[in-house]
């Protein structure tokens, strides 16, 4: 660090030192801080100007984890560190910066990047390393990466060019090899039912070839299928379908080249939505639903649903209403009942909950993803002893039980979290006992009342390790058995968990279940594993013969939900089998304005609470005085509980009810709610991962939009919670606003105007940028360096050899400032100078006396 003279103001010390010459007298530069002034306005000139750099070097590295080049990375990872730390010098200093969807420095942060993998985000991490160099240092930055960024990187590549520090890349992996992908999807994002439309799809390799190609349509299997040839890199192959129905369904291209460097990009697809008007989507657990042909009669197309496994969150695109009559939670896609959240809550949905046996906590909804979306609890309070259950829980902890689960955990762990979630969900007056099976049942938890000992339970049941062999059945459903005998309660249950590919020693399972079911007894098993694997039908026969239900999961991570699945289905299962009388209220009014002629009993219903802010029209006029009909909004949508049942067992009162068409057809047009009003409409762009939504309206909203200006919002396939948008006006009558989509996430929205609710998608990338290996990319990268005045680097220890940037800072305005002050001082100084010189004269000098005093 040393000081230079800056040209050419140094000509500027020629006049001021004649002046200095001439004027030493006029000047006064015998006094101080003349001359101080003198000096700072020859070095302010002059402008001498400090050298900074040119000294030690901190070199930022910048090393991508995304998942295209995960395994490149983490092989040289170990071999770059050491390479520049040898290399380095006394005063060079290095840094670590990992990064892939964000960035953390090595030092610094959790070694596990929070924000994931699936994409390649440069931008972040030069962002960071910028963000965090030293004043008075050189720096330099080098990004280890296969060089295809997810982000642009125009706007960081103007800081780091402003920043005036060098940037070297060395690029990771063996380049694209072999590979052909599928680049892109496209087909219109909505048709009506029977309409013919494309679908076009776009293939990229390296020369010419063959490709074979599969197109599945809503994802069952293939729909369509040939042999595409690569012309200079590219093919594109065109089709044409037609789709009846409604909903929405996803289009996947999925390719099998003979050679391939990336199968991660093999696969992409698109989604188009039928739009055939407001429909009901009806799940039921009858064939011959009355419901259908009631909603029907009110203009409403109604889709009847008798298989619920297969629906998805797509599932509820076009739809008005879901009605779910007597279904268990765990027949019906998790995704879809996640998804019902977003529907009601934001797109403005209907939901009806109808009563029954497998209907709200009976069927397992309590907790459940619509349990507060409903207006009624089904929890049960300390007055119902009468309803506790005594429940004895089976765990298999055979030797395949310690097989790794993911994630540091075994699936012993995992069923272990299952048990200990079911022991939470219990009540406190129910009754529980725990047994760990091999060749020999070892007993966990005696059965005992869940109140008191609750947490003596968990912490005993969070402790059991598998110790090998095989689980012996018998034994463990007689050691349940003898326990549930023991209990006081009215329903007893017993959960088998095992694996299905090794569930040994059946023993005389037939006549001990005859026995438990002659008691009273059911039993539902739940098995690790598929329906096809060697013991699958044995532990269906069991659950069969037990009078319960089987679930089958090859994922362990869904063992603690099917767990609390079952004991909800068991500890909640409410459902009063006996007639009961029932009494309107006025609460029918919020709905129409003429109340039904109520029927005034029901066969049985689902026991559950009115909550806060909901209203009920119908209660029972027993001790509970239950809610019968409830009904209340839940954000934009409206949601009802019928609590009894409206078809099937235990209907007959409501079957014979006189005003039951009207009652059904009333509460679902209410439900529906209103159509979407004109002169509004929603358009959805997708290019690439970035959805665009723009919202369109007409002069008569002109007034309303701006008083109450729009929302936009948007969730995932199955996320409960929703993001919003920023709008953008783009001109009278357009917004616009903007997203990025995860890699595979298919997103829903809604643009809410007012009260109207308008719901698009879903909508989804035709594939992950991570993987689509865009050159421009590269060349970005490449061009950055350059300017930068850094470039490729091969050998990474001869980075400490590149020119050290020197930097020449000017001091002028550091001298000027110190100018000023002195000025002031001065000026100070030279006034009291001048005060104190007329006090003398006047004291000297006295006209009254005549002369000099």
């Amino acid at each position: 660090m040393n000081f230079e003279l800056g040209a050419p103001e140094w000509l500027f010390l020629v006049p001021a030192l004649v002046a200095l010459g001439w004027r030493v007298k006029a000047l006064r530069l015998g006094e101080p801080l003349r001359v101080l002034l003198l000096g700072l306005l020859v070095l302010a000139l002059a402008d001498p100007r400090l050298r900074v750099g040119g000294g030690g070097l901190d070199l930022w590295v910048l090393m991508d984890r995304s998942d295209s080049v995960a395994g490149p990375a983490a092989a040289q990872a170990p071999e770059v560190a050491a390479i520049l730390e040898r290399a380095r010098g006394r005063d060079d200093r290095v840094y670590f910066i990992d990064y892939a969807v964000d960035a953390q420095r090595r030092d610094q942060g959790d070694p596990v990047l929070r924000g994931g993998t699936g994409r390649t985000n440069t931008a972040v991490a030069l962002e960071l390393a910028l963000g965090q160099m030293r004043e008075g240092r050189a720096a330099r930055l080098l990004v280890l990466t296969d060089g295809y960024a997810t982000e642009p990187l125009a706007e960081v590549a103007e800081k780091v060019l402003r920043r005036g520090v060098p940037l070297d890349y060395r690029l990771l992996g063996e380049g694209l090899g072999e590979d052909v992908r599928v680049s892109l999807v496209e087909a219109p994002a909505r048709v009506l039912p029977g309409e013919a439309f494309l679908v076009e799809f776009t293939l990229q390799g390296r020369g010419d070839g063959e490709v074979p190609w599969e197109v599945w349509r809503g994802g069952d299997k293939a729909s369509a299928s040939g042999v595409a040839r690569l012309q200079n890199g590219v093919a594109r192959v065109r089709l044409t379908d037609r789709l009846g129905g409604s909903g929405a369904v996803r289009y996947e291209v999925r390719i099998a080249p003979p050679e391939d460097a990336h199968p991660e990009n093999n696969r992409a697809g698109t989604w188009v939505e039928v739009a055939g008007g407001g429909r009901v989507l009806l799940v039921t657990n009858y064939p011959n639903d009355p419901l259908a042909t009631l909603l029907g009669a009110q203009g409403l197309r109604v889709e009847r649903v008798t298989e619920p496994a297969s629906l998805s969150a797509a599932s509820l695109t076009g739809a008005r209403l879901v009605v779910l009559n007597n279904v268990p939670a765990h027949r019906v896609g998790a995704e879809f009942l996640a998804g019902l959240d977003f529907f009601v809550r934001e797109q403005g949905g209907g939901l009806l909950m109808v009563g029954g046996k497998n209907s709200f906590g009976s069927g397992g909804y309590f907790a459940s993803a619509v349990d507060e979306l409903l207006p009624v609890s089904m929890e049960l309070r300390k007055e119902h002893r009468k309803l506790a259950t005594a429940m004895a829980i089976i765990l298999d902890r055979s030797g395949s039980m310690a097989a790794s689960a993911g994630g540091g955990l075994t699936k012993m762990d995992l069923a272990n979290s299952g048990t200990a979630r079911a022991i939470e969900l219990l009540g406190n007056f129910d009754a529980v006992s725990v047994h760990a099976v091999d060749s020999a049942p070892h007993e966990i938890v005696a059965l005992a009342q869940v109140g008191p000992n609750r947490e003596r339970m968990l912490q005993s049941v969070r402790r059991i390790v598998s110790t090998g062999g095989g689980i012996f059945v018998y034994q463990g459903l007689k050691a349940g058995w003898e326990q549930l005998q023991r209990a006081q309660t009215g329903q007893r249950h017993l959960v088998l968990f095992s694996d299905a590919a090794d569930s040994e020693e059946p023993g005389d399972y037939i006549n001990l279940l005859a026995e438990m079911r002659a008691a009273g007894v059911t039993v539902s098993v739940i098995g690790l594993g598929t329906e096809s694997d060697v013991d699958a039908d044995f532990l269906k026969d069991i659950a069969a013969r037990g009078g319960g239900r089987i679930f089958f999961t090859r994922d362990a991570g869904e063992l603690p939900a099917i767990f609390a699945q079952e004991t909800v289905s068991v500890a909640r299962s409410a459902f009063i089998q006996e007639n009961t009388e029932a009494a309107g209220t006025p609460g029918w009014s919020q709905i129409a304005a003429r109340a039904p002629k109520w029927l005034p009993a029901v066969d049985g219903y689902n026991l559950s609470y009115l909550r806060d802010g909901a209203t009920a029209s119908l209660v029972t006029t027993d001790e509970y005085q239950a809610p019968l009909v409830a009904t209340w909004a839940r954000g934009a949508g409206r949601v009802a509980a019928v609590s009894f049942p409206l078809g099937g067992e235990f209907s007959y009162l409501a079957r014979a009810w006189a005003d039951y068409g009207d009652f059904a057809q009333t509460l679902g047009r209410w439900l529906a709610g209103e159509d979407a009003p004109a002169g509004l409409a929603v358009r959805t762009e997708l290019r690439g991962e970035t959805l665009a939504v723009e919202l369109l309206h007409d002069e008569s909203w002109s007034g309303r939009i701006a008083s109450t200006p729009p929302t936009a919002a948007l969730a995932g396939a199955s996320a409960g919670g929703a993001r919003p948008l920023v709008w953008e006006k783009i001109e009278p009558g357009r917004f616009r606003a903007t997203a990025r989509l995860a890699p595979e996430e298919a997103a829903r929205g809604v643009v809410r105007v007012g009260a109207a609710a308008l719901p698009f998608g879903p909508v989804a990338a035709s594939g992950s940028a991570e993987w689509a290996f865009d050159r421009e990319a590269l060349r970005e990268l490449r061009q950055l360096a350059a300017r930068s005045g850094g470039g490729e680097r091969l050998d990474l220890a001869k980075i400490w050899a590149a020119p050290r940037r020197v930097e020449l800072r000017s001091l002028r305005l550091w001298w000027l400032a110190a100018l000023a002050v002195v000025l002031v001082a001065e000026a100070a100084v030279s006034r009291w100078d001048l005060r104190r010189a007329r006090r003398w004269r006047v004291w000297r000098v006295d006209p009254r006396a005549g002369g000099v005093r």
